[in-house]
Formats: C-alpha cells, sequence, structure tokens
C-alpha cells in the first residue's frame, strides 16, 4: 500500500496575526489520496494538534473537501493527534506533502523539516507543497550539501501579489516568491487566485490554496 504523509504547521500566530493551517490545502489532498486507498498519516513539525487559520473556514473559502474534513471524525482525530515529524518512519512512506497556511513561517524552517524534505527527496521519492507550505524547501539542500535543492527546477509558491492582497507582506519574514527566485528556483506563477503546479521530477509545488487538488492528483499521477 503506498503510505503518504501529510505535514500541518503548529504554528498559531506570528507578530501578533493569528494563523494557523489552510484548512483547504490538506483537506482536498487528504481525499484524493484516501480515493487512491492510500494510508494517510497527518504529521507536525512539533507533534500533537495542528490549529486551523480561523480565515480558512470563512465562506470563500471554505470548500466542499475542507466541510467534509471538518464533519469527518477520522480525519480531525488525526489533525488533533499528529505525529511529530522527527518522529515519522520515512523509509515507509512513499510521499510527503506540506500544507500551508501562515503559520509555516513560524515552523517550517525547522531543522526536522530540512531533514524529512532532504531525505525524501535524495531516496527518490515524492515530495510535495502548496502555497506557503513551500517554505518546506527553503533551507533545503542537495546531496553536495551546498546546493539549493530548487535551484534550476520549476517551482511555484504563493506569489508577491497573493501576499499583497492578504496584506501581509510587511509581517512575513520573507516573500516566498522572492526567496524562491533568491535560490535560483525557476518560479512560475498564474493569476492571483488561479491554480499553477509545477512538476519537476518528483518534486510538485502549488501556488495558493486553489492549487491544492491539482498538486495532490500530480502527485498521485507520479506514483502511479
Amino acid at each position: 500500500m503506498v503510505k503518504v504523509v501529510l505535514v500541518g504547521t503548529n504554528g498559531t500566530s506570528f507578530k501578533g496575526h493569528e494563523t494557523g493551517l489552510w484548512l483547504e490545502e490538506l483537506a482536498s489532498p487528504y481525499y484524493i489520496f484516501e480515493g487512491k486507498d492510500y494510508e494517510i498519516e497527518i504529521a507536525s513539525p512539533a507533534g500533537g494538534p495542528i490549529p486551523i487559520d480561523v480565515a480558512s473556514l470563512g465562506e470563500y473559502f471554505f470548500t466542499e473537501p475542507a466541510k467534509k474534513f471538518m464533519h469527518d471524525a477520522t480525519a480531525v482525530g488525526k489533525l488533533s493527534h499528529s505525529t511529530k515529524l522527527a518522529d515519522v518512519d520515512l523509509e515507509s512512506v512513499d510521499a510527503i506533502y506540506f500544507a500551508g497556511g501562515h503559520g509555516t513561517v513560524v515552523d517550517f524552517d525547522s531543522p526536522d523539516v530540512k531533514k524529512a524534505v532532504e531525505t525524501m527527496h535524495s531516496s527518490g521519492k515524492v515530495v510535495g507543497a502548496v502555497c506557503h507550505g513551500v517554505i518546506c524547501l527553503i533551507n533545503c539542500v542537495l546531496e553536495d550539501g551546498t546546493t539549493p535543492l530548487v535551484k534550476g527546477k520549476a517551482v511555484a509558491g504563493f506569489s508577491n501579489t497573493e501576499e499583497e492582497a492578504v496584506q501581509l507582506t510587511s509581517l512575513v519574514p520573507y516573500l516566498v516568491e522572492d526567496k524562491l527566485k533568491e535560490l535560483g528556483g525557476n518560479y512560475e506563477k498564474s493569476d492571483d487566485w488561479n491554480s499553477k503546479v509545477c512538476v519537476d521530477g518528483k518534486l510538485v509545488t502549488g501556488q495558493n490554496p486553489q492549487s491544492s487538488e491539482a498538486a495532490a492528483e500530480a502527485m498521485v499521477k507520479i506514483l502511479a
């Protein structure tokens, strides 16, 4: 059986801004993977409960998969009792996916996240990330220990104009688009709030919440 780990943030706030996981970005992939009968584990850098950004429960953003997730006892149970990422047996995992939400600016640059991404990537396994979840790639390097993992790769992530639209440009530690370009990534984007997914080998990245479904489907295609 294919095993996939979905990783969410434990971050609840930064610089006074309340945040957490953007639910759609975990819910849609969860059900796409469940529909393929994959074994699904939900993890986070610290383990335990994964906070949900209240804004992601707003009318426009509360998608059908997100609503389904909130009424799914098994899914909510996994979210409330997530595995600590360092305790995940990566050898048994076929793919790992990092969901976004601004909480990721707090803990997706952690050593455990870096180790998980680098281990999976160097093992030839699938690594996916969407929106601010792409922060999981920022500190990662190739086996030579110096080359940024994203260098020369087609990548997507939350755009500068989208960050400006949500009025958090001055609060985030850096802009995801700018950081990916700085590291040598071949950044691609669609218009704001439109789906954009880049697939480069076994690295799958998506621009925003609207990209989560397509990113998961791209991962499924690689895993087939």
